[in-house]
């Protein structure tokens, strides 16, 4: 799961890349490669079911203000792994303990 996970996130990293420097050939081949390692990965979560999630971790942590965000993204990164990506789980948190 971490190596599918690794190379999916790669994929997206270089799909930006190659768009921002003008390369769309390249980025629709990566584009391809995603789409076949999306097929291995576990369902990715929804809003409703990241909030949730975060809900749980902030109740079992206490969790009361920014000072805990590391806490709480830690905690729903290890529950939710390869089903929410980093970015979007900070994000989230951030939102829900500002």
């Amino acid at each position: 799961l971490d190596v599918f996970i690794r190379e999916a996130k790669q994929r997206q990293d270089s799909i930006e890349q190659y768009t921002t420097a003008g390369r769309p050939d390249l980025a629709a081949k990566e584009e391809a490669e995603l789409t076949i390692l999306r097929e291995y990965l576990p369902r990715a979560l929804s809003p409703e079911e990241l909030g949730a999630a975060i809900d749980a971790a902030v109740a079992e942590l206490g969790a009361t203000g920014p000072r805990d965000m590391g806490k709480v993204i830690s905690a729903v990164m290890g529950a939710c792994k390869g089903r929410a990506d980093g970015k979007e789980v900070a994000a989230a948190v951030k939102r829900r303990l500002s």
